[in-house]
């Protein structure tokens, strides 16, 4: 592997991949196949970008290493990379006829406005490479005109209307890639289930065991671990299906574990705070208090 390149801004990227200056300082739309084959330098080389990034592709599959993972970016799919994710883009198969696109941004372009904030929203920014969006003609042909307004937008004479309706089209596409995503949550249902078991068997176990105790309360990392998925694609995935994130799972699970320890036994509360993985036993009550409505001492009595 060679040695990390880091992406900085716009400018940077059309340098190293032969394109002319950007039509905008902050945003760009760079279409695979108009890359020149002998202005591809990242192949096999992990980058590290400051930039968004939304990608399409169209046509025959390729490759990148995502983080640690092997992924194939496979036809009719989306993916999305936050600033500071890193990928490898690995060796080219013999399909020359690769199509798609990215449409990439500098966070300064949203910084000063509402769509900065709401950033968080747009979790897909944070999935793992293997839980990429998979679009259907249709909803492929939408996001390709909107991102097609936002190229024609930046690339004419820029005025006093311009930033907004750059940004407003951008939040147009993510949230129809955030609509695309619950579509896709949905259409794997029997899949999903299959996970809701898992999950379930997982924390199950977990608050059956000593591990509680010693290693303390299992997080939303360790679960997503646990199951092969990001954090954030099992807490939406839980939630579109449940109605209850990871964290309130885990939640649950723990008030069930204290409601049957509070009543089967003796032990003072503080005790049960600490064989639930609590250092202090306050926090404990404060959860079992905002979980029930009763403190623990209420409960047990």
């Amino acid at each position: 592997m060679g040695k990390l390149i880091k992406i900085e801004s716009i400018s940077q990227i059309h340098q190293m991949i032969g394109y002319a200056k950007p039509k905008h300082p902050l945003i760009t739309f760079i279409e695979s196949p108009k890359i020149p084959r002998s202005n591809k330098p990242v192949i096999d080389q992990p980058v590290i970008s400051s930039l968004y990034s939304i990608s399409l592709k169209n046509g025959h599959e390729c490759k990148i290493n995502y983080g640690r993972q092997p992924y194939d970016f496979q036809e009719g799919s989306l993916m999305f990379i936050a600033p500071g994710q890193i990928i490898t883009p690995i060796s080219e198969s013999k399909n020359t006829d690769t199509a798609g696109w990215s449409l990439l941004f500098h966070p300064d372009l949203i910084r000063k406005g509402s769509l900065a904030n709401k950033m968080k929203a747009y979790t897909f920014f944070s999935y793992d490479s293997h839980e990429a969006l998979h679009v259907s003609e249709q909803e492929r042909k939408t996001v390709s005109s909107i991102v097609k307004t936002i190229k024609k937008e930046y690339s004419q004479n820029l005025d006093i209307y311009s930033h907004e309706l750059i940004i407003s089209n951008l939040e147009l596409l993510l949230n129809y890639c955030k609509r695309y995503y619950g579509r896709q949550f949905i259409t794997r249902t029997n899949v999903n289930k299959d996970l809701i078991i898992k999950v379930e068997d997982f924390l199950q176990s977990y608050f059956d065991s000593h591990q509680l105790e010693n290693q303390g309360l299992p997080n939303v990392k360790q679960c997503a671990e646990a199951m092969g998925y990001s954090p954030n694609y099992l807490s939406d995935l839980l939630k579109k299906e449940t109605g209850k994130n990871t964290q309130e799972h885990i939640h649950f699970y723990l008030i069930e574990k204290a409601k049957t320890m509070l009543l089967g036994s003796e032990e003072p509360v503080y005790k049960i705070a600490q064989a639930l993985g609590f250092e202090y036993q306050q926090h404990f009550s404060k959860l079992f208090k905002n979980k029930t409505g009763m403190s623990p001492v209420e409960y047990r009595n």
